[in-house]
């Protein structure tokens, strides 16, 4: 059986991408392997990571193309070129286009720092607390045309306790963070997840 392949975009310093790459080489992956990282911005610290754990890098620079559409044609043949059966956002900070999105429609994902559909887009933690909610968490969704409106794959709850700061429930959310995308990511290589409509569902093994 073919080995099955995720590309990860990221923007920044590849938190979630060296959890998923650690995940891998110890075999909590689901047999994945990540073949490529894509990556917005060339000096972003997750570009050095990838290059320390010997994963190939496609780098670009959005200012050198006429459009958005440009670019990310030229990373979809990217990723046929490599057989990618997963796009695994984590961390990037562009907007998709139909390029990508129709044409990984069903295996495209994203994990946001809420429980959507609350506090979708940018700060969402920031957003979360000053609303004053007391449970907020983590949401592994598929990615759609839309702001972080894509079907709900995962989610996990976390506490806000009183006097908590952006920047402790930051750090609660990335452990959370990960710890989930790997685990949802291994359902992706082992066939567990199927999509209808908005009705996402996952089979348990045994």
């Amino acid at each position: 059986m073919s080995t099955y392949r995720i590309a990860v975009f990221a923007s920044g310093e590849g938190s979630n991408f060296q959890a998923l790459a650690e995940a891998a080489s110890a075999g909590r992956l689901g047999g994945a392997e990540i073949a490529l990282l894509v990556c917005d911005k060339p000096s972003a610290p997750v570009v050095r990571r990838a290059e320390q754990l010997g994963i190939s890098t496609h780098q670009f620079n959005p200012k050198d193309y006429e459009s958005r559409e440009a670019y990310e044609h030229e990373i979809v043949l990217r990723l046929e070129e490599l057989q990618v059966n997963l796009v695994v956002l984590a961390g990037y900070m562009r907007l998709l286009t139909p390029v990508i999105v129709h044409q990984y429609k069903g295996r495209l994902i994203n994990i946001h720092p809420s429980l959507l559909p609350a506090f979708p887009g940018k700060n969402a933690i920031g957003q979360a607390l000053d609303y004053g909610v007391k449970l907020s968490g983590v949401t592994v969704h598929f990615v759609d045309e839309g702001m972080d409106t894509g079907p709900i794959i995962a989610q996990k709850a976390i506490h806000i306790v009183s006097g908590e700061t952006a920047e402790s429930f930051a750090q609660a959310v990335h452990g959370v963070e990960r710890e989930l995308y790997p685990e949802v990511v291994s359902w992706f290589a082992e066939g567990l997840v199927q999509l209808e409509g908005r009705q996402v569902t996952v089979a348990r093994k045994g």
